[in-house]
């Protein structure tokens, strides 16, 4: 399959994104857990070079490969803490809208506030949102894991 864009990046959309992106980093969230925020709702996706790109950029952040290979089923391993299982639940509420989901219920929100406080939270909504935006992109222009990032 062939990808459909091939141009250069629009500067201010490039720009817009380091601005979101510095305001996830600047939550307070550890950055393995927003890397597998990342791959968790790529994988939900189905967006192959968000996928490839978040295992690669958890790798440089230490996380292992075992808990890699294990967020396709974080509920039933023992690989995560309670806080990133929180942070995962929010994180694929968030995501699965699209699947008629009720999306982040109560009970969910009230699970991540445990964990995190409000600019945490901030940042994984954010870091969910962003991922989900350009997991879409992806998929629309048929991007291809590891051809251009």
């Amino acid at each position: 399959m062939e990808a459909r864009l091939n141009g250069a990046p629009n500067p201010d959309v490039t720009a817009a994104i380091q601005h979101l992106y510095k305001a996830i980093h600047a939550g307070g969230v550890d950055p393995r857990l927003l890397s597998l925020v990342h791959l968790r709702i790529s994988q939900i996706n189905g967006c192959s070079p968000c996928v490839h790109a978040s295992v690669e950029g958890a790798r440089k952040a230490g996380e292992s490969d075992e808990r890699l290979h294990n967020v396709v089923a974080w509920r039933e391993t023992p690989f995560y803490t309670e806080a990133e299982r929180a942070g995962l639940a929010l994180a694929e509420a968030s995501t699965r809208v699209q699947d008629g989901a009720p999306g982040v219920t109560d009970e969910i929100w009230e699970a991540a506030a445990e964990h995190f406080n409000e600019a945490q939270l901030g940042a994984i909504v954010l870091e969910g949102a962003l991922t989900n935006f350009f997991n879409r992109i992806n998929r629309a222009v048929r991007e291809q894991a590891g051809k251009t990032w």
